[in-house]
């Protein structure tokens, strides 16, 4: 008997197999799956599940079972937002059984996180899910990685979609749920934004402690998806105070001044005058940073039963508070300017909740 545990094989390889190997006709070489079909009798399962293994992907035993992670009741009937939400889940899980605890979405100017930071097991491209939506703005690759920060299994976001691209607000949020049902009990959200308060310079790394919605379409109306979460959402503490603590801990160890603030979303593409600045400083204690991304991922997540993590980089004073017109050019600037410094943030705190949270 052959144990190829951890390792590639040729399958044409004489091997034996309690279970009868599947026909070795693939020409390349591939990943060996461990345990028996799923389909295998419960008596020799337990007689060989620790000691033989399966040869060949997923796919020549129907895939890989794995029940997605659902805050509501999995026996609700369905809604067609879900049915697509959960045939993206399929074809993720066609190809990759990995999963993650922490997700994370990397904003504009911000995937080379997912490159220098992330040790890669799996990429998808969204273009290879079917259904699912495409980034178009530049500067975003537009896929997931799967892989590890340390030892914290993470799916990462390298780009996201936005409503001004066109998007009805429920594909917008559909990656931050797909990143929950494939296990992710946390979610860290990550923008680039415009600086609203006077205090704020471009470079400075804003700590998301709550949000305005008022200004975009609110993600869960229509029929419920209770497979994912409750009707009426409490939304007093979308974002959790433990992972901000995790965070300014992290933070405080780097010896990073981290600010933090109120984030508003708008709908974008274009930015916002300088009357809209004037009015958003004027709600409650005053909006501190305006972006067209995160406050609708972030309702959808916290619906969802995750926890929520937000992080701005302040890429440019609003309209009206620098005599400089306002241009994406600037925000990817600034973005890599001060880009290692977040990326070491990141690490640290994705280490960090990953150590601390049971999720």
């Amino acid at each position: 008997m052959k144990i190829f545990k951890g390792k590639k094989f040729d399958p044409k390889e004489e091997v034996q197999d309690v279970y009868g190997p599947p026909p070795f006709d693939a020409e390349e070489p591939v990943e060996c799956v461990y345990g028996p079909p799923p389909d295998v009798e419960e008596r020799i399962r337990k007689e060989a599940e620790e000691v033989q293994c399966v040869y060949g992907p997923p796919s020549w035993f129907g895939g890989v079972n794995i029940p997605p992670r659902l805050n509501g009741d999995p026996n609700a009937p369905t809604t067609p937002v879900y049915d697509k939400l959960y045939e993206c889940y399929k074809s993720v899980r066609r190809r990759t059984d990995f999963i993650p605890k922490i997700a994370l979405v990397l904003g504009s100017g911000l995937g080379a996180f997912a490159d220098e930071n992330v040790k890669a097991v799996d990429t998808i491209d969204y273009s290879e899910i079917e259904g699912f939506p495409v980034s178009t703005v530049p500067g975003h690759k537009g896929r997931f990685v799967f892989g590890y920060v340390g030892d914290v299994p993470v799916v990462v976001m390298q780009g996201r979609v936005h409503l001004y691209e066109g998007y009805p607000v429920t594909d917008v949020v559909l990656p931050v749920r797909l990143m929950t049902m494939l296990g992710a009990g946390a979610v860290i959200l990550t923008n680039a934004a415009g600086g609203l308060n006077p205090s704020f310079s471009p470079g400075t790394i804003m700590l998301i402690s709550d949000h305005v919605s008022s200004f975009v379409p609110n993600p869960l109306i229509g029929p419920n998806i209770d497979q994912l979460g409750t009707r009426f959402p409490d939304m007093s503490q979308v974002y959790d105070p433990a992972l901000l603590d995790l965070v300014s801990g992290a933070a405080a160890e780097m010896q990073m001044y981290l600010r933090t603030g109120v984030y508003a979303q708008l709908t974008g593409p274009s930015f916002e005058t300088p009357s809209e600045i004037r009015m958003l400083r004027q709600f409650g204690e005053g909006v501190d940073a305006v972006g067209m991304s995160t406050v609708v991922e972030a309702i959808a997540v916290h619906h969802a039963g995750a926890r929520v993590c937000g992080l701005s980089c302040i890429s440019n004073l609003a309209a009206g508070l620098s005599d400089t017109p306002l241009t994406h050019e600037e925000v990817q600037q600034t973005a890599d300017r001060v880009g290692f410094a977040f990326r070491m943030l990141l690490e640290r705190s994705i280490k960090a909740i990953g150590a601390d949270l049971i999720l």
